[in-house]
C-alpha cells in the first residue's frame, strides 16, 4: 500500500493472481478495494492488460448472464438488517445472549431465596465466565450457519472478533451489574476477572480457536472454582480482593498476546476455529 491507494506493483500482482502476496497484504488490499472506486478501476484496467484471458472469461460470462437476467423474475424485496448491526452481531448470538441473561436471573433468584449455598453468591461465581458463552457462539463454525461466508470476507479477522466480543460484553456486563446490586455483589469483585478471562479466551483463540478457548476456560473455571466453592460453601480465593493484581496482570498479558498475534486472526482457520 502506498499513501491512500494501492501501489501499481500490488495491483499488478493481484490482477495476475500472484500466489506470493502476503496474507496481511492481501487482506488489506481487498478491504481497501471495497471502499475505493479508483483502485477498483485501476484493478480492472490491470486485468485487461495483464491477464487478458481472465477479462475474456468475465466478458463471456457476463454476456450469458445478461440474457438470463433479462428474463428473470424479480423477487420481492426482503427486509434486511442494518449493515452496522451485522458488523457487531450475528443471528446465532441472540439466543445465547438471552440464555446468559436468563442464567443471571436464575442465579439472582437463588441468591435472594436464602442461604442455599451458605455465604456463596452464585452471581459472583458465574459472573467472570458468563460472557465466554456468548464469545464462543459469536465466532463458531458449528453454531454460525454463515460462518464460511463470513470467514471468507476481507473483514474477517481480529477487528471482527473484537467487535463481536464487545457486543457480548455490552449485553452481559450491564445485566450482571443490575443483578449484583440486589445480590450484594460488588462489581469490583468480578469485573476484572471477567475481562481477564475474556482477553485470555481471545489470546488462546489465535492458537486453538475462539470457541474452543472460551469453552475450555469455562470448563476450567467450573472445575477449579465453581464446584469447589459450592461444595465448601465458601467464597473462592480467586475472587478475593487480594487476587485483583493477578487478574490485572492476566488481562494485560492477554491483551498483549492478542495485539502481538493479531495476524493469526486474518485467515479463516486462525480466526474462528
Amino acid at each position: 500500500m502506498s499513501g491512500e491507494h494501492v501501489s501499481v506493483r500490488l495491483i499488478g500482482d493481484y490482477a495476475r493472481g500472484d500466489a506470493n502476496i502476503g496474507t496481511d497484504e492481501l487482506w488489506a488490499l481487498e478491504a481497501h478495494l471495497e471502499n475505493c472506486a479508483n483502485c477498483r478501476t485501476r484493478l480492472s484496467d490491470a486485468v485487461e492488460t495483464g491477464a487478458p484471458e481472465i477479462a475474456s472469461l468475465v466478458t463471456t460470462a457476463w454476456c450469458g448472464l445478461e440474457r438470463s437476467l433479462g428474463t428473470a423474475t424479480t423477487m420481492p424485496t426482503r427486509r434486511r438488517r442494518p449493515v452496522w448491526l451485522s458488523a457487531w452481531l450475528t443471528p446465532v448470538m441472540a439466543p445465547w445472549l438471552a440464555m446468559t441473561v436468563g442464567v443471571v436471573l436464575i442465579a439472582l433468584a437463588l441468591d435472594l431465596a436464602g442461604p442455599v449455598f451458605g455465604e456463596v453468591s452464585l452471581v459472583l461465581l458465574l459472573a467472570p465466565v458468563l460472557p465466554l458463552g456468548g464469545v464462543a457462539a459469536s465466532w463458531s463454525r458449528g453454531l454460525d450457519p454463515a460462518y464460511e461466508l463470513t470467514a471468507a470476507t476481507p473483514r474477517a479477522g481480529l477487528h471482527l472478533v473484537l467487535r463481536r466480543t464487545a457486543s457480548v460484553l455490552a449485553v452481559v456486563v450491564p445485566a450482571l451489574l443490575a443483578a449484583g446490586w440486589p445480590a450484594g455483589v460488588s462489581a469490583a469483585q468480578w469485573l476484572l476477572p471477567c475481562l481477564a478471562l475474556t482477553s485470555a479466551a481471545l489470546a488462546l483463540g489465535g492458537v486453538f480457536g475462539v470457541a474452543r478457548a472460551a469453552l475450555g476456560l469455562m470448563a476450567v473455571w467450573a472445575a477449579g472454582v465453581l464446584v469447589p466453592s459450592l461444595l465448601t460453601r465458601s467464597e473462592s480465593a480467586f475472587l478475593d480482593t487480594d487476587s485483583l493484581p493477578v487478574w490485572g496482570l492476566l488481562l494485560s498479558l492477554g491483551a498483549g498476546v492478542v495485539v502481538i498475534g493479531r495476524g493469526a486472526y486474518t485467515t479463516a482457520p486462525g480466526a474462528s476455529r
